[in-house]
Order: structure tokens, then C-alpha cells, then sequence
């Protein structure tokens, strides 16, 4: 079961942030300094990197929210948003703000690692 939790939690939060960077491709290619033409490339490691990051982070909730006895998909969202706001955010934010990133940047990125941390949690919560 608990392997079924760890997939389905990494492909509904990666099926959102394809999505989430789909809506606001735009905006994350001026802020990333990247190009249409740089970004049609055909090129999976990107994909598959994401994906195999998504799925250890998926993993790792799992590990905490049995810890904490988490038993419902509301309690896993609020867990998983908890981690992704007080604990993901705040890493993006130092590094994006050492890097000289745009402002803009950490709020696309952050906000998609706390809410897909908040998917993952609520996937999670069903099992």
C-alpha cells in the first residue's frame, strides 16, 4: 500500500506542475532567462529529473505523515502544505535570493513546490 501511496502522490503532483508550468510558462521562461527556442529542444533529463525528485520527496512524506499518524486526506494536505510553506519555500527563497533571481521566480517555483507538496499529502491521506 505504502508503495501505491509513495507513486500516486509523485504523479499528481508532477501531472500538476505540468500543468502549473504549462499556465505560467510565459512568465517562468522571462524570470528563468530562457527562450521558446531553448525550450522546445527536445531533451527528457529535465523530465525524468523532476520526476525522480518528485518521487523522493513523495517518499519522504510518506515516511513523515506516518510518523505523525496521519489519517485523511485533509490531515495530509495540511502536513504536506505545512512542509512545502515552512520547510521547501524558505530553501528556494535563500538560494533563488543568493542567486540573484527574480522576485517572481520564487513566488512560480515556491508556490508550486507547497501546493505539489500539498498534493502529495492529500494523495497519501486516501491510503
Amino acid at each position: 500500500m505504502e508503495l501505491i501511496s509513495i507513486i500516486s502522490g509523485a504523479v499528481a503532483a508532477f501531472a500538476f506542475g505540468s500543468i502549473w508550468y504549462m499556465v505560467l510558462s510565459r512568465p517562468w521562461m522571462k524570470a528563468s532567462g530562457l527562450t521558446e527556442t531553448e525550450m522546445k529542444r527536445k531533451n527528457p533529463t529535465p523530465f525524468i529529473i523532476a520526476f525522480v525528485c518528485v518521487l523522493i520527496v513523495s517518499f519522504m512524506m510518506q515516511y513523515l505523515q506516518a510518523q505523525l499518524v496521519v489519517l485523511d486526506p485533509i490531515q495530509g494536505t495540511l502536513t504536506g502544505l505545512a512542509v512545502g510553506l515552512f520547510i521547501v519555500v524558505p530553501w528556494v527563497a535563500t538560494n533563488y535570493t543568493f542567486g540573484r533571481r527574480p522576485k517572481s521566480l520564487i513566488l512560480i517555483d515556491g508556490t508550486y513546490a507547497a501546493v505539489g507538496c500539498g498534493i502529495i499529502g492529500a494523495v497519501q491521506g486516501f491510503f
